[in-house]
């Protein structure tokens, strides 16, 4: 981490083995992306006079450039009644792990996809030397302009009649236009 972990007990005594758990996992959280800047674990004993055991909250805030902020809020459930603070915060990390993962497989634009279903339409037709072409919705049938511009990564060159895409569109002056496209699946793979 860029900067030492920030962590806050509320109404909890902190015990050696509390605070190197905390500890212990945030730092295994750096296998998952090295590049976090800030990290907070708030661990709370939540206040509520109708429960007889205690309740516990763990709140972990990360900051990951450019701008994302990840925050897991992980309270008791029943069953943790029996064995305590350690697996809510167990839990907490855990969820944390997932968040972590995944923003860094998209960063990396590995997000893991079906091509099949991801498909929301097919390339219908093509004018190269004129930088433009149709979709044709899967949903409805209805064709969708796009421009060589709206295409994700400058892929546009790998487009040919029959590509599967997903994409976003709008209305506008001359119909419906996608303002994102993005390659799902080339014919044939």
């Amino acid at each position: 981490m860029d900067v030492p972990i920030e962590i806050s007990y509320h109404d909890v005594r902190k015990t050696d083995n509390i605070d190197n758990l905390v500890r212990e996992k945030a730092a295994r959280l750096e296998k998952f992306h090295d590049h976090i800047i800030s990290s907070s674990v708030a661990v709370e004993l939540e206040q509520n006079p109708r429960e007889t055991a205690n309740m516990y909250r763990v709140r972990i805030d990360l900051r990951i450039p450019p701008g994302h902020e990840l925050i897991v809020n992980e309270k008791s459930e029943q069953d943790d009644q029996r064995v305590g603070l350690e697996a809510v915060i167990r839990r907490a990390f855990g969820k944390m792990e997932k968040q972590i993962k995944t923003l860094k497989d998209k960063q990396q634009d590995k997000v893991k996809e079906h091509p099949v279903q991801a498909v929301q339409g097919i390339v219908k037709e093509l004018h190269p030397d004129e930088d433009y072409g149709f979709i044709q919705n899967v949903e409805d049938g209805r064709d969708i302009y796009f421009h060589r511009n709206s295409v994700h990564n400058d892929k546009y060159d790998r487009l040919e009649v029959g590509t599967g895409v997903r994409f976003d569109h709008e209305l506008g002056d001359k119909g419906f236009q996608a303002t994102f496209v993005q390659i799902v699946a080339k014919p044939g793979e």
